[in-house]
């Protein structure tokens, strides 16, 4: 055999050539078609991917196969026919190269999505690190998409892959999703598949497709700004953030209270008596209307009066929460400082520093985006020092510590993640078109203020992904608000109230959906109620009914069915009553401690006793001679005492009105 010599010259050019040929495209899966998977049983299954454009590509699940040929831009998408219930099981992908996924189960897939309160994570929730430590089933799967805002649809997300249910991949998973799969995983024994895509504080019409958006006038000017832009939300990020820093940089924009060769304004020396006050604990966007939107940095300060006993010893310094991060001074000495909305904020002083008489809290606090300030509970706002426990909550000096005239303006204020179509294009747009048995939800507390709006903004959210997936009856179940924000002794209407009617009124008028009431889950003083478990149970109990055709089981409180007014008394009709109606003693006690409101023609609501005759409550108030209207549990946090015996509460409500 002859052996062709080449010149040595000629090597250099022969590799770059080599290098330079078009490389063949090996075949590749979405990040949510992997190993661990569950597939959506009794349905046909769709998979799809990228190979090299015209190449031909195979499937093969258990006895089915298939094969598609990728189109010019790559991608191929095929059918495979529907599996019934199992595994584990092996999935092969073959072209010009060959992918095996393993340990593959059929069973129920479930869409887990919304706002802080579905992110809330199982470590994290009620008996968060017992619950975790239990969290092993092998046939249940977690898929966490990862946070992306994208002004486009994108064919594939940021990361994430399924993960079996392990206290290790439990933790940091969304405590809701994770207790509502548990129980249908125990319910049918059937695998169970959990994807969740959920991000804290925002709002809905992120999560809705701008060719959905565009049908509600409420939006067709911000969706057509965001198809007009060519940078990405990172490039106008980081623009911003290069803006912000030259301001920063500027005389208007630097910390006032820490400037080189001035008292620092956490020196008690420094006299405060020009500076006005706020009520904390609480949002400053919620407590000063000067403050309403401000970003930035606001130094608070309050006096600390101590026995002569005091003096000496060490002190715990308890702050509630601060959005989003602060330093904090004791007597002008820097004794801690913390990052991050949510943290409890808890610091030693030094002995030295505790004096007898006046002592100086100061807390520096910046903002970055949202709410800002010390909020939380009144009794996590205190000192304590030998025995004694000084509360904390109430007035506060405060003063800004920038001139917020000359900040540059954000033109992504409420954040990326809050442009509208951002999040459906970013984190539901690359799930599509996974088969799904059905959709969880729980979002509204950041269109709390917009209640009239959600009334057709939810809805078409709803139709929007039913149509993306191709399931015009895909089952969608929603959490109601849970309690929170104190409310007025005297019966008065508030957002929250008016959200959660809307959200009623989508139950009832958008087929295939089903509502979990959760009022009488929440804390008056958290926006984050811990009790996420009886969360998912309830939408365990609404997906059996709906999903799973359990058409006996009763799955939710009562409801109304109609209201007659009599001479000097109200009759409520309910449905779904169950066993029975239960009221709770506080809904029996009186005048001013009920849940309930009747009015007259005058629409003048004055608290009303409650009294249950069969499916029906027949409600009376002193001075309400001809009542004609209802309210039931109606503000921020009014007590939930309606249920039927099956333990499920009413839903608030209001009629006549």
């Amino acid at each position: 055999m002859l052996l062709r010599r080449f010149s040595p010259l000629l090597i250099p050019s022969l590799l770059l050539a080599l290098l330079t040929l078009p490389a063949r495209a090996a075949v590749r899966l979405p990040r949510l078609v992997g190993s661990h998977m569950v597939l959506q049983r009794n349905v046909p299954l769709p998979l799809w991917g990228w190979a090299e454009p015209g190449e031909v590509v195979r499937v093969a699940f258990r006895a089915a196969q298939a094969h598609a040929t990728a189109g010019p831009d790559g991608r191929w998408q095929l059918t495979l026919p529907a599996q019934a219930p199992g595994g584990p099981f092996e999935l092969t992908v073959q072209a010009s190269n060959t992918l095996r996924l393993t340990d593959v189960l059929v069973g129920d897939v479930w869409l887990a999505s919304g706002q802080s309160n579905m992110e809330w994570t199982l470590l994290r929730a009620a008996n968060g690190p017992a619950e975790t430590a239990a969290a092993r089933f092998p046939n249940l799967r977690l898929f966490a998409v990862p946070n992306r805002p994208e002004l486009r649809p994108q064919a594939e997300l940021a990361g994430g892959e399924w993960q079996p249910c392990t206290p290790e991949s439990a933790a940091e998973f969304s405590a809701v999703a994770y207790y509502f799969g548990r129980d249908l995983l125990r319910r049918y024994n059937v695998p169970v598949g959990l994807i969740a895509a959920d991000w804290g504080g925002t709002v809905a019409e992120a999560w809705v497709s701008a060719e959905a958006l565009q049908q509600l006038p409420d939006f067709r000017a911000s969706v057509a700004a965001l198809q007009q832009q060519s940078s990405s939300f990172a490039e106008q990020e980081a623009a911003y953030a290069a803006r912000l820093n030259a301001w920063q940089q500027s005389p208007a924009g630097q910390d006032q209270g820490l400037l080189p060769g001035r008292p620092s304004w956490a020196d008690p020396a420094l006299s405060t008596t020009d500076w006005p006050t706020m009520p904390l604990p609480g949002y400053w966007e919620n407590l000063v209307p000067a403050l309403h939107d401000l970003d930035g940095i606001v130094w608070l300060r309050r006096d600390l009066t101590l026995p002569a006993t005091a003096a000496g010893q060490p002190l715990t310094l308890t702050l509630a929460k601060v959005d989003d991060q602060d330093s904090t001074f004791f007597n002008g000495v820097a004794i801690g400082g913390t990052r991050g909305y949510d943290q409890l904020r808890r610091y030693t002083v030094p002995a030295e520093l505790v004096r007898a008489g006046r002592n100086v809290v100061a807390v520096r606090v910046t903002d970055n985006g949202g709410g800002g300030g010390l909020w939380g509970q009144p009794a996590d706002m205190s000192a304590v020092v030998g025995g004694l426990t000084v509360p904390l909550a109430g007035a506060w000096h405060y003063r800004l510590a920038q001139d917020p005239a000359t900040r540059p303006p954000n033109p992504l204020a409420g954040g990326p993640n809050n442009a509208p179509t951002a999040l459906f294009n970013g984190m539901i747009a690359p799930l599509l078109p996974y088969a799904l048995k059905g959709i969880i939800w729980y979002q509204g507390e950041s269109n709390a203020d917009r209640a009239t709006q959600y009334r057709t903004l939810f809805p078409a959210l709803i139709q929007d992904w039913r149509q993306r997936w191709q399931q015009p009856a895909l089952p969608f179940l929603f959490v109601q608000l849970a309690a929170y924000q104190p409310d007025p002794p005297e019966p008065a209407t508030s957002a929250w109230a008016e959200l959660r009617e809307a959200q009623r009124y989508v139950s009832r008028t958008v087929p295939r959906t089903a509502m979990a009431v959760a009022l009488d889950l929440g804390n008056v003083n958290d926006i984050h109620p811990l009790n996420k478990l009886d969360v998912g149970r309830r939408l365990a109990l609404a997906a059996r009914r709906l999903a799973y055709g359990e058409t006996t089981l009763v799955a939710s409180g009562p409801t109304v069915a109609g209201v007659t007014p009599g001479r000097g008394s109200l009759t409520v009709r309910f449905d779904n009553v169950g066993g029975g109606l239960v009221l709770k003693p506080a809904a029996v006690a009186g005048a001013g401690r009920s849940s309930f409101a009747i009015a007259g023609p005058d629409r003048r609501f004055v608290w009303a006793t409650a009294e249950v005759q069969g499916s029906a409550l027949v409600l009376r108030a002193a001075g309400v001679p001809n009542p004609v209207a209802v309210r039931y549990a109606w503000g921020n946090s009014r007590s939930a005492t309606l249920y039927n015996k099956q333990g499920l509460p009413a839903p608030p409500f209001r009629a006549g009105e």
